[in-house]
């Protein structure tokens, strides 16, 4: 059986994707922290000043968005993510528009296949 060491904490990772780098940190925190204590005692809000965690910046665990008060469990991988540069749905709008017009002239190459 484990000592007490092994009940009294847990292991967690902290992540921040860069545009060219992943960066991680691994901590051993008391058992019951949150999400949010363990994103401090990583060192990389002092590291990264651009995180916003209040407005631009989601967090999650295991890509599940959580809230900062979430209670984290032993091996837990807690993700802070970049703020989007582009609205997913109007970028799936774009694409539909540029779908339809591009069948519209593909009649010829649609008689080949037949």
């Amino acid at each position: 059986m484990g000592g007490p060491e092994v009940s009294d904490s847990i292991r967690v990772e902290v992540c921040y994707a860069l545009r060219d780098r992943q960066e991680v940190v691994r901590l051993r925190m008391p058992a019951g922290c949150t999400v949010q204590q363990a994103i401090e005692a990583s060192g990389i809000l002092q590291k990264h000043p651009e995180i916003d965690l209040g407005k631009a910046n989601k967090i999650g665990v295991f890509a599940k968005l959580v809230k900062g008060e979430a209670t984290l469990r032993d091996q837990d991988r807690v993700e802070i993510y970049r703020p989007l540069i582009a609205d997913p749905k109007e970028v799936r709008r774009k694409r539909a528009e540029e779908g339809k017009v591009m069948k519209k002239g593909g009649g010829p190459a649609e008689e080949g296949l037949a």
